[in-house]
């Protein structure tokens, strides 16, 4: 298959990318994010990871795959199977096709994943190009290059249980009709982000950040499961969804991509002022991590504050980004 791999910083979003280039519709993994209105904020305490809620940067899994259907006139397969062995045959006869298949899987069970990068989060996607004797020949958008899986492997990681399970779930394109962005698909989606980051709605959102701040706030510095609290806080950030500050710089590229195909400059400026936004998330992160590794007193009333005030810088730059497509 004369596929091309090409690192990207999250794995959902760089997948997409991907197959909409492989498949002749140039598309970077920037505008693939933006375009599909994936950036998000949400606190979910009703659904847990490890005992412990869910925090997102980003909309649910699938939600940039999907989102990108209607703007490129796309028709996307999904399939899932009742068993590990459906799951495979099926896979093999897609390759054996030419077929490039993107897959959702656990990352505990890739092992080419180095060992203190593992943990159980079923929502990670990858490629499949092709298959050499038992291995998978995969494209993972957070590896530098492509790497092999043993069949048994990777059916134990698309079979996964748990939060988000996969249950074998592939995808690939059945048809792209629209090989480029058009103008007015990228102002809807401009405008639907930031519906969605200025809902009324106390658990997403900007109105999501502050009830979270809230949550922080009642923690106590001397109870070790505060510092679990704290600790999982800067997973579900930087590591097991590319980051609220990952997913601001990835939104930043696309507002300057924006800006040049509906020749409004001024987006230039907001691209600028959101990755302003998300060094503070990464000082928020950094801040949280050296409390729970001991360097700094743990102390949730500075940690609440802090995200109080990333939520105000958010709550003001969407209003301005409301105004710019106006």
């Amino acid at each position: 298959m004369n596929f091309q791999h090409q690192q990207a910083a999250h794995c959902e979003s760089g997948v997409i990318s991907s197959l909409m280039r492989h498949h002749g519709a140039p598309m970077s993994e920037a505008m693939a994010l933006g375009l599909s209105s994936a950036l998000s904020f949400a606190y979910l305490p009703f659904i847990k990871l490890s005992g412990l809620p869910l925090i997102s940067y980003r909309m649910p899994p699938k939600a940039i795959i999907k989102g990108l259907l209607a703007p490129m006139a796309a028709r996307f397969r999904f399939e899932t199977f009742r068993s590990p062995q459906a799951g495979q045959q099926r896979l093999d006869a897609l390759l054996a096709d030419g077929q490039l298949v993107g897959l959702q899987t656990s990352v505990y069970w890739l092992p080419y994943f180095p060992p203190n990068m593992r943990f159980h989060f079923n929502a990670h996607n990858l490629l499949v190009y092709g298959k050499d004797g038992d291995d998978y020949l995969i494209s993972d958008p957070v590896f530098e290059e492509p790497v092999r899986c043993a069949s048994e492997d990777l059916s134990r990681a698309r079979f996964a249980k748990g939060v988000l399970a996969p249950k074998g779930l592939m995808y690939y394109p059945q048809a792209i009709e629209r090989k480029a962005v058009d103008a007015a698909s990228v102002t809807k989606a401009i405008r639907k982000t930031v519906r969605n980051m200025l809902a009324p709605i106390p658990i997403v959102g900007v109105r999501g950040m502050h009830t979270l701040a809230k949550r922080m706030q009642k923690l106590s510095p001397n109870d070790p499961r505060s510092v679990d609290f704290i600790g999982h806080l800067v997973r579900m950030q930087e590591e097991i969804g590319t980051g609220g500050a990952g997913f601001r710089f990835i939104y930043a590229g696309f507002l300057q991509e924006a800006a040049q195909l509906l020749d409004k400059p001024q987006l230039t400026q907001m691209a600028e002022r959101l990755i302003a936004i998300g060094d503070g998330w990464r000082a928020f992160a950094l801040k949280a991590a050296r409390m729970v590794k001991g360097r700094e007193p743990v102390d949730p009333v500075a940690l609440a504050g802090k995200l109080r005030e990333q939520a105000q810088q958010e709550e003001t730059f969407f209003r301005d980004l409301k105004a710019a497509v106006a």
